[in-house]
């Protein structure tokens, strides 16, 4: 069954001068209006949209592509405060409504908030800050070991606690990370640790590389960003230096130590993460 809010791959049905009319299933037709309609395209044809609700509550297309979609958490920004409650920008024309008892607190424009994306009880999607609500640790999905996606929720003095999954509550401590996190960043995780109350502890780092040395993680850090390293073993110890504040012999050690976990290939003029 198809829902609002969701990515789907709809077969074209008809144009005309409203835009392409697509087969929503038990959403009946839904409309790709005609600003969006693709150069090239044919009757019959499926094509990968977005299905929300219009001002007027009638069921759209887009071709756009959402910060977020239903029962996930985004990052988004206020962009207007009215007398129903405040408008979000979230990448579509029509901006996502958070209505004021969906606010934990009332939010200002221009501010940014971690907001979970649902329905109302008339199958409009709405946000709410009320994270609470829809997030707990009492049943958990996930286990000790396993890769997860995490949204940065809030910083403490502890470390950065986050959603993981859209469902679980983790955090990621200070004093294992060797950068700076910000909340709404999203990222890829590993469950450390799942403690006797059920909370769960986080590492950015998969289990591989958990107890490396600093050096050997900072060097593992920029190799994600990009995949590879324009250095070697053989790159001067001042370049090494600037690029990664670090000695040349304590970044040997750093390859070597990713090497023999077979993270790493070795290039005659690069470093190449392996997939």
């Amino acid at each position: 069954m198809l829902e609002v809010g969701t990515f789907c791959d709809l077969e074209i049905m008809k144009k005309d001068e409203k835009g392409l009319f697509l087969d929503g299933s038990n959403l009946g037709n839904v409309l790709l209006p005609k600003r969006e309609v693709p150069e090239v395209y044919e009757i019959g044809q499926k094509i990968k949209v977005f299905i929300y609700r219009d001002a007027n509550s009638d069921v759209m297309a887009t071709l756009k592509t959402p910060e977020g979609q239903l029962d996930e958490f985004a990052f988004l920004r206020v962009a207007d405060v009215a007398k129903i409650g405040a408008f979000l920008d979230w990448g579509l024309d029509k901006q996502l409504f958070l209505p004021f008892p969906e606010q934990e607190k009332r939010v200002e424009v221009n501010r940014w908030y971690v907001v979970k994306i649902l329905l109302d009880n008339k199958d409009r999607l709405i946000a709410s800050t009320i994270i609470d609500d829809f997030v707990d640790n009492e049943e958990l999905t996930v286990e000790e070991g396993e890769a997860v996606d995490i949204i940065v929720y809030r910083i403490t003095d502890l470390g950065y606690l986050s959603i993981v999954n859209n469902k679980h509550f983790g955090i990621i401590y200070k004093n294992e990370v060797f950068k700076e996190f910000n909340v709404g960043e999203k990222l890829k995780a590993f469950v450390k640790k799942i403690r006797k109350d059920n909370k769960l502890d986080l590492s950015v780092h998969n289990q591989d590389v958990k107890r490396f040395d600093e050096y050997t993680e900072r060097v593992f850090d920029r190799l994600k960003e990009d995949g590879f390293l324009n250095f070697t073993d053989k790159s001067s110890p001042e370049l090494i230096y600037e690029e990664f504040n670090m000695s040349k012999k304590n970044f040997k050690k750093a390859i070597g130590a990713l090497y023999k976990k077979r993270l790493i290939k070795l290039e005659e003029n690069k470093i190449i993460l392996v997939k």
